[in-house]
């Protein structure tokens, strides 16, 4: 089975809430995961030997996209490790009534393809309350299941 590596960033608890509920499903399925809060990794941890690598970042701001405050030192440096041959699948929560819905999540993955990853599936973007949005969160984790085991 794969490796799968999760981190993500999360203030109020929701992008923690769909890491988990992402680790969860791939767990089910077999696959190993180690889920770590970004707070607690350097940028470096993406280049270890994992099959996926999965980013979740909540977005804030009105006027601009504002990361996630503890993911903003791991996003600078992105750009700096050498990601080829890295898979990548990113998700995050947001507000659709601002501008920049889940702009993190865009700007996270932009910066994973300039370092040479692979997106592994579209990006999940999570509107409001992820519990609400549970079934999304499911059916992309299962997603992620039947590329790992393809």
């Amino acid at each position: 089975m794969a490796s799968v590596f999760i981190t993500y960033g999360s203030t109020t608890g929701n992008t923690a809430y769909v890491a988990e509920s992402i680790q969860r499903t791939l767990e089910q399925s077999g696959h190993q995961v180690t889920i770590k809060d970004v707070a607690d990794i350097n940028v470096t941890d993406l280049t270890k030997t994992y099959d996926l690598c999965c980013l979740g970042c909540s977005t804030w701001g009105d006027d601009e996209i504002e990361l996630q405050d503890d993911f903003i030192p791991v996003f600078e440096e992105i750009e700096h490790v050498d990601l080829s041959r890295k898979k990548i699948a990113c998700f995050g929560c947001g507000d659709s009534s601002y501008e920049y819905y889940c702009g993190a999540v865009d700007a996270i993955e932009e910066s994973c393809k300039n370092a040479g990853a692979s997106i592994f599936t579209d990006s999940l973007k999570i509107d409001g309350d992820p519990k609400a949005e549970q079934a999304d969160i499911d059916a992309w984790a299962q997603d992620l299941v039947a590329k790992l085991n393809a």
